[in-house]
């Protein structure tokens, strides 16, 4: 079999030296303050690959990672990883055995989250470590101002319970003066001395990416970025050095010679011009192109980027390449690190009206096959053995 054909349809590649520098900027921040560092790994590692993306984050200077659910955290586990893992979000009836067994730290809400939690810690003759959050104005989970007095102190007196620290999340961080920040500091300083007066001792953390990388007053004892970790940034329009780790590319399958007047794919919503070279690639909305881009998707190919035209099909697109000589099994990047003119992740989010979490979270499909680039062994304590 020849190399070409070898080689995937269409491919996420990720570049694990990618996310190594972008960890040791937010770490470098966070040390700078004296936080130390975890690294949000949920979703797959944002499609990422959550494996690979932890082994990198602690090679990189991270303390720990943050996931969504228990059963990510068990995967780390089971994928040898032996770092602190903080799984903030599951819904009832879950069961938590296995992760308390693991070690694995939970996000509590309320007091019934924390009679939940009590339970299966006295059940498996475990300690189960916890995160109290306190909803400072995201309005989303944890507790409010009525109930976290309460929450407080049952935690502070149930058996089986360890508050590790008390914790939120910010809504508007990727604006940094706005002044709901200011609003949602008050509040959280407030609900820590109430853990105080309680007569616990936790540590704290507010800071995602935005906050890592811009409110060094925000750091407390550990930041949790996300985002910032894959390369993407976090507040519109800086890029703080960060270098996007992945990829999503595909191939030539064939070209042709086409004379001016044809129309091109489904609805013939596009026309040739001129004569010119049309390069078919065997990647479409299937395969996470969106169908909405048509009209609008650049590629790199060739040396140059070059428009897609006509519809984006469920299995391929055409690019239009003019007069240019291209070979069939040339390398097509739809979108990359942003070097040297490369379409990024997060021009697809603009154009899309969307995030670019959005973008790389998507890219886990069962047709694309994930490459990776860069990876190294992780040794010492972070690893199970």
């Amino acid at each position: 079999m020849s190399a070409m054909a070898a080689r995937p349809r269409v491919e996420v590649v990720i570049d694990l030296d990618a996310i190594r520098h972008n960890v040791g900027i937010l770490a470098g921040c966070a040390a700078a303050s004296g936080a130390v560092t975890m690294v949000v790994v949920k979703a797959d590692g944002y499609g990422h690959g959550a494996i690979d993306v932890a082994e990198a984050a602690l090679q990189a200077g991270a303390s720990a990672l943050g996931v969504c659910s228990v059963e990510e955290a068990l995967e780390l586990r089971h994928g040898g990883i032996g770092a602190p893992v903080l799984a903030w979000l599951r819904a009832p009836g879950e069961d938590l055995a296995a992760g308390l067994a693991a070690g694995v730290e939970l996000g509590v809400y309320s007091t019934g989250q924390l009679d939940t939690v009590a339970a299966a810690a006295v059940a498996t003759g475990t300690t189960a470590r916890v995160h109290l959050k306190v909803d400072t104005g995201l309005t989303r989970g944890g507790a409010g101002p009525d109930e976290w007095p309460g929450l407080v102190r049952a935690a502070a007196a149930t058996r089986g319970i360890e508050v590790v620290a008390i914790w939120s999340h910010l809504a508007h961080a990727d604006d940094p003066g706005h002044p709901i920040i200011e609003q949602q500091v008050r509040y959280f300083d407030q609900a820590y001395q109430v853990a105080r007066d309680a007569g616990l001792r936790p540590l704290r953390h507010l800071a995602n990416s935005a906050a890592t990388l811009t409110r060094p007053d925000l750091h407390y004892d550990l930041v949790r970025p996300g985002i910032a970790v894959y390369g993407l940034s976090p507040v519109p329009g800086v890029g703080y050095h960060l270098v996007p780790a992945m990829s999503l590319r595909s191939q030539v399958a064939m070209t042709k010679r086409v004379p001016a007047g044809e129309g091109v794919s489904y609805g013939h919503v596009w026309h040739t011009d001129r004569e010119t070279t049309l390069a078919l690639v065997p990647a479409g909305y299937a395969d996470g192109v969106p169908r909405v881009l048509t009209g609008r998707l650049d590629v790199w190919l060739a040396g140059r980027r070059r428009p897609v035209v006509g519809r984006v099909c469920m299995d391929q697109v055409m690019v239009d390449c003019g007069d240019d000589t291209v070979a069939q099994g040339a390398e097509v990047l739809f979108f990359g690190n942003g070097h040297g003119g490369v379409p990024t992740a997060a021009e697809w989010a603009d154009k899309l009206g969307t995030i670019h979490y959005e973008i790389v979270a998507g890219m886990v499909r069962p047709r694309v096959t994930r490459t990776v680039h860069g990876r190294r062994p992780l040794t010492g304590a972070l690893v199970i053995r």
